[in-house]
């Protein structure tokens, strides 16, 4: 398994579209709000979420460890 080094702000940005799309996919199979209100909020979180997906993997993609950009990995 290859080791990733992130910052914490890029931790908390993964985290971040991850919560906003399983929001909004629970939003969008609950019952607890008016169907109106319940399908606009779901559906703008699920699309948050999932829109942010591709930066949030271009995050992780390119991160190495510092041991791995200087060439000392093993």
């Amino acid at each position: 398994m290859k080791r990733r080094s992130i910052t914490t702000p890029q931790l908390m940005f993964i985290i971040g579209t991850r919560a906003a799309l399983a929001a909004g996919v629970a939003l969008l199979i609950s019952n607890r709000l008016r169907p109106s209100t319940r399908n606009r909020v779901g559906a703008a979180l699920a699309g948050i979420g999932g829109a942010t997906t591709i930066p949030a993997a271009k995050i992780l993609m390119r991160k190495t460890t510092l041991l791995g950009r200087l060439g000392l990995s093993s």
